[in-house]
């Protein structure tokens, strides 16, 4: 299946929403009232899973990963994952993929590195992983550590395209001492919200909520790094107050 080329602005997207609800300004109208139908603590996740993604991947890159794989990007909102491992290590190379074509339209912002490190792009998706490594394997070297990254991008992967088997196929590429960084929606903790959100978000977007055991699924065969499988605030959190409830569940683990 080709990648998708045109821009539908009759119905909201999902990097368009989330876009909006970061605060930033490349989103139309139809994305915008989306957004603002939903419910407070979802726009609270994803200040919380941006949050989680700068920490996961700075303390990557601060452990030596110097090769990233990022797929599901969104839409560019800084600092981006590259600008994040490049901080840590400037000669930090990172592949991104994405489906969406308002992405490719943006892909720009995502291609400006380092000097030292470097950037791609590709317009993919993630139902495809095969292509994917296809592609990354041309940038990256995969006799090295490669860090993976699929940040709040499971949940649009029902169970039907059967979203562990792509997360096997794509560990399953991955040298030892890879790690995977994962965030995913989850109502688990907002039980009243479902049949709200199954009418307004669920009924446009194709989408799944998981179980913190579901999420921890993910990580089958992998060595967790602690706190474990945890809301996005419980991970790593420097804020000593107690960390706010969250709709994302959260985890890094490491590939034997």
């Amino acid at each position: 299946m080709p990648p998708q080329t045109r821009i539908d602005t009759s119905r909201p997207h999902p990097a368009r929403v989330y876009d909006y609800m970061l605060g930033g300004k490349d989103h139309y109208p139809v994305d915008q009232e989306l957004g603002e139908r939903l419910p407070a603590f979802l726009r609270t996740g994803a200040q919380q899973n941006r949050a989680f993604m700068r920490r996961a991947v700075a303390q990557a890159a601060r452990a030596g990963i110097r090769q990233f794989l990022d797929i599901g990007t969104g839409i560019p909102t800084e600092p981006n994952l590259h600008q994040i491992a490049q901080r840590v290590a400037p000669k930090a190379r990172v592949v991104y993929a994405d489906y969406d074509p308002i992405v490719l339209r943006h892909a720009e912002a995502l291609l400006v590195s380092a000097p030292e490190g470097a950037t791609d792009y590709i317009q993919a998706d993630v139902r495809e992983p095969d292509g994917i490594l296809d592609h990354a394997r041309s940038f990256l070297d995969f006799e090295q550590p490669v860090a993976l990254s699929l940040i709040a991008l499971l949940h649009f992967v029902v169970d039907a395209e059967d979203p562990y088997g792509i997360v096997r196929t794509l560990v399953a590429a991955l040298p030892s001492g890879s790690r995977l960084i994962l965030s995913h929606a989850s109502l688990e903790r907002f039980p009243d919200s479902t049949s709200e959100l199954a009418s307004t978000y669920a009924s446009r977007i194709s989408s799944q909520s998981r179980t913190r055991e579901e999420v921890a699924r993910f990580f089958d065969g992998l060595d967790l790094v602690a706190p474990g499988v945890v809301t996005a605030p419980e991970w790593h959190q420097d804020d000593a107050d107690a960390p706010e409830p969250s709709a994302v569940y959260v985890g890094v683990a490491r590939k034997p």
